[in-house]
């Protein structure tokens, strides 16, 4: 089974499952077509995280984020009139290599050496390369968003040839070709991943990144490598969840429901106001520890595993008032992702998440090679006294994070969304609506959901409910002093999510979310 925010990317795993690949495989298709059919929500000029489960194996992890450009400094961009903060769009915010391609790569590979892989990636990258030839209906995802940030980024070098029609954004339904990164990745499929950092790929991107004026230079691209890591894991009371270590706020969204387990929210009826506030004051306890302690993890002064021993989860359960809510700042602001989840014939389970952080990232796209940057270096800060701030070869900070979780009962579960600060926040509905309440995975993605502050296409740190909440339950929160405001019945503000569990038996049930363009798909 396979769920994706796009039903062609769903479908591309499925295909690869139904001739013998594995869920790495299936993934790495998934992948590929994602970034060709729903590119102003990620592009394989992007960085991307793995969760990887195989049964009777240890759990793995793929980190494949790039690392701050050797000339990106805040002298660098002082010399350029930048001086206050780094901008989201433009060359100047393209300032991190893009590592997605190397997870693919390092993917493969563990597929051949762990699970018997055998399919090539010519094979894994077909479907992309297809629909980027032959071109793909516009979903009205693409097109509204497309029309949102016309004039924001229709000047950016590259935009408006790639993403405009006559100026205007694509209308829904009619057909987007993207020429120029189907040859891109038709070379990827030919010469393997590594051309795109140590190649005649490489020496392309290097080429027009430096002439459309970024920071990065063919050095950065040749120093990158993925990296296969140990992820994350709560002791939760009915099993085990895992998620990504820093840079990501894995650690925030396994936070969340390690404190909601130490408080027994089963008490309380799902979707109630008492199960909401709960559910947003373990977030406010969570992000204020994020937004302490998590960075790129060689500037640490913390370990991430500490934040979830049972007697500090604890500690910060103790801190929520269930009467009142606390005060709430700003957040981490807007995020454009995907993610996507398979599970195989043989119970191998990957979770995976795939960004370029803002939609459509910095705007730019390289004239030849056809790939649009991410702007994920636009979270550093100039301010040298702020936890995040920009170092060249420093990790950005990522709200990325792809979660998995192992049960007593002999379940296994991959889950997660899109959405910025909204990311834990939904895993936390997904997980305790599944979970905690035992609600089938479709019933936990499509029931309302609440946003606690700032996502892509929002600025305001409310709290935000999907107006299908009953009106009892606003009030009810307001009366605890949330600030609340209400969003359409299905938004996509409050990101797109998917789930996927498999029985001991083998049965699997999957949800996907009904606010994105995606699906299931099994056989």
């Amino acid at each position: 089974m396979a769920v994706a925010p796009h039903s062609l990317a769903s479908e591309s795993a499925l295909a690869v499952l139904r001739e013998g690949g594995n869920a790495l495989e299936a993934m790495v298709a998934a992948a590929a077509t994602i970034a060709v059919v729903y590119p102003h929500m990620n592009s394989i000029g992007g960085d991307s995280f793995w969760v990887v489960h195989s049964p009777g194996k240890a759990m793995g992890g793929i980190d494949a984020c790039g690392a701050a450009a050797g000339l990106a400094t805040k002298n660098w961009y002082a010399e350029r009139g930048i001086t206050k903060a780094i901008p989201f769009r433009g060359a100047v915010a393209a300032n991190t290599v893009a590592g997605t391609i190397s997870g693919w790569g390092a993917a493969q590979q563990l597929s051949k050496q762990g699970l018997g892989g055998t399919l090539p990636l010519s094979r894994l990258l077909a479907d992309a390369i297809h629909y980027a030839e032959e071109g793909v209906p516009v979903t009205n995802s693409q097109s509204s968003l497309t029309t949102k940030k016309r004039s924001e980024l229709i000047n950016i070098p590259g935009f408006a040839e790639t993403f405009l029609v006559d100026g205007k954004a694509p209308l829904t339904g009619s057909i987007f070709k993207q020429e120029r990164l189907a040859k891109t990745l038709r070379q990827i499929s030919r010469n393997g991943t590594e051309d795109y950092y140590r190649g005649d790929l490489a020496d392309l991107l290097a080429k027009e990144l430096t002439e459309i004026g970024s920071p990065l230079r063919l050095g950065d691209l040749h120093r990158h490598q993925a990296k296969l890591i140990d992820p994350l894991e709560l002791k939760h009371s009915l099993g085990n969840v895992y998620n990504m270590t820093p840079p990501t706020q894995g650690v925030v969204s396994l936070m969340i429901i390690g404190i909601l387990d130490q408080l027994n929210l089963k008490r309380f009826k799902v979707d109630s106001a008492e199960y909401v506030h709960h559910c947003v004051e373990a977030t406010k306890q969570a992000f204020k520890v994020r937004d302490q302690f998590v960075t790129d993890p060689a500037y640490m002064t913390r370990n991430a595993q500490s934040f979830l021993s049972p007697a500090f989860l604890k500690k910060l359960a103790k801190n929520i008032d269930p009467e009142k809510a606390l005060p709430w700042g700003q957040g981490k602001g807007p995020a454009d992702t995907i993610w996507m989840g398979v599970i195989d014939g043989n119970g191998n389970c990957v979770s995976f998440i795939q960004s370029i952080y803002h939609e459509f990232g910095a705007g730019i796209v390289l004239p030849k090679s056809g790939v649009n940057w991410q702007n994920r270096g636009c979270s550093f800060s100039l301010d040298t006294k702020t936890l995040n701030h920009l170092e060249p070869y420093r990790k950005p900070f990522h709200t990325l994070n792809p979660a998995m979780a192992l049960f007593k009962d002999g379940r296994s579960m991959v889950y997660g969304t899109m959405g910025g600060d909204g990311q834990p926040q939904t895993q936390c509905a997904v997980f305790t609506r599944t979970a905690t309440y035992g609600l089938d995975p479709q019933d936990a993605i499509s029931r309302p959901r609440w946003l606690l502050g700032r996502t892509w296409g929002q600025t305001s740190d409310s709290l935000k409910l999907e107006s299908r909440f009953s009106p009892w339950v606003a009030k009810e929160l307001h009366a605890l002093g949330h600030e609340i405001e209400m969003l359409d019945a299905f938004d996509e503000t409050v990101g797109h999510a998917g789930c996927i569990i498999r029985d001991p038996s083998g049965t699997l049930r999957g949800g996907w979310d009904p606010r994105s363009d995606g699906a299931v798909s099994a056989f």
